[in-house]
């Protein structure tokens, strides 16, 4: 391993693609590592994410200890797995998630390498987040087939 300088932001959102919590890691952590501490009490019924949080201990004491259904795609070495099809039509749809970040990058600026202090990058980020929060307009999950609002990405 050489050296990375680094942050990765983690962010749950829901269907309407407001911001229900995050946590910021430096670059060389585990993706699955700050999931336990994102969904304490804050996130229930189906939480979806990439293939990077894929673990079966951890998609258990989710759904143990917060009764939370972790759903993920599967990597190409792994066997299918059922998903019911309303899941598996959400799953699809995880690409919000990526928006939120595209949006968060180039319109709001959280990233950019000139930093001079951890203060000074902190500061950038809560402006970003506080500018993303008020943004009139945010990227949302259309679903024709409830009226409500769903639990969404992690």
């Amino acid at each position: 391993m050489g050296w990375f300088y680094g942050f990765k932001l983690h962010v749950i959102i829901n269907d309407q693609g407001e911001l229900v919590n995050l946590t910021v890691t430096a670059g060389n952590v585990d993706d699955r590592k700050p999931v336990k501490q994102l969904c304490d009490m804050t996130v229930f019924g189906k939480l979806f994410g990439d293939k990077g949080y894929i673990d079966k201990s951890l998609t258990a004491w989710l759904d143990e200890n917060l009764d939370v259904e972790l759903i993920t795609n599967v990597k190409k070495n792994m066997k299918a797995k059922d998903i019911a099809w309303l899941d598996k039509r959400l799953l699809k749809r995880r690409f919000l998630i990526e928006t939120v970040f595209d949006e968060l990058k180039h319109i709001c600026h959280i990233e950019h390498s000139r930093h001079r202090s951890p203060a000074g990058f902190m500061a950038n980020l809560l402006a970003g987040l506080i500018a993303y929060c008020h943004q009139a307009k945010k990227p949302t999950l259309k679903n024709v087939l409830f009226g409500h609002s769903l639990p969404q990405v992690a």
